[in-house]
């Protein structure tokens, strides 16, 4: 007896439809909640508070606390980096010159203004964020994700590692000459 795995099979399976009625309804609610920026990362506080605060009354899931912390770590440096790494431009242009082939140099007069375009847009960050976030908590009821640690070290650890990489970081920025807030930039407005 052989099983038939058609695609009409499947959309008619009561399960898949059902799948499909949740999947569409997630992405209807992530829809809605584009433009409201504040209220999504209010609720994403929410829940790190929620998670911060299990970790600290239960004394326990250091190591899904330390996972969190650098992986929200490692989403915020994308949020701060150009999409386009001038670094990395600055290299190629130099690399042109070294090998010999001559072109001009662009002065900040000829520069064309280019706007600040992410690495990781806001709102990815934040989807991801959230979903790292509700993963640690669902993770912090579990006892087999309790590994024994000594926190003090991880602690230690996290805040050198935001240090060295946040360094970096403002340094690139300064060097390039990039904000990726709009804090203080002029904002222009239609009539």
């Amino acid at each position: 007896m052989a099983i038939d795995f058609s695609a009409s099979w499947i959309q008619e399976n009561p399960a898949y439809q059902q799948f499909v009625k949740v999947e569409v309804t997630y992405q209807k609610f992530l829809d809605q909640a584009v433009p409201h920026t504040t209220n999504r990362w209010i609720g994403t506080a929410i829940l790190l508070s929620l998670f911060l605060l299990r970790i600290f009354v239960s004394q326990g899931w250091y190591i899904i606390c330390y996972a969190l912390g650098i992986y929200l770590l490692n989403l915020f440096l994308a949020f701060l980096t150009p999409k386009f790494d001038p670094s990395l431009e600055q290299e190629l242009r130099n690399e042109s010159i070294e090998e010999g082939v001559i072109e001009d140099e662009p002065t900040q007069e000829d520069e064309e203004f280019r706007p600040f375009i992410r690495r990781l847009p806001e709102f990815k960050f934040w989807y991801n964020g959230t979903r790292a976030t509700v993963l640690a908590l669902f993770l912090s009821f579990w006892s087999i994700f309790d590994i024994p640690v000594f926190w003090p070290i991880l602690l230690m650890y996290f805040i050198i590692l935001f240090t060295l990489t946040m360094r970096k970081q403002i340094q690139h920025m300064i060097k390039y000459k990039y904000l990726p807030f709009d804090f203080g930039k002029t904002r222009y407005r239609r009539n």
